[in-house]
């Protein structure tokens, strides 16, 4: 039995779109939309996992970085 959950963060990348990097697994995805990104991040965790093994929810932390003058 694998982790009951998987965490990705997920960033605007800077060519546009979005990208996503698993939290303690090699899985890494990106897409144009965000839309477009939740079903690639479902597919690489299938991909990843076996079925008895993969996690039941996909946790995904989206980071956001502005920069603001002082």
């Amino acid at each position: 039995m694998g982790p009951s959950e998987i965490i990705f963060t997920v960033q605007e990348s800077p060519e546009g779109g979005y990208e996503a990097r698993a939290l303690g697994y090699s899985i890494y995805t990106q897409a144009e939309s965000f839309e477009e990104l939740k079903g690639m991040v479902q597919e690489a965790v299938r991909c990843h996992f076996d079925e008895e093994a993969r996690p039941r929810v996909i946790r995904l932390h989206i980071v956001k970085e502005e920069v603001i003058p002082a």
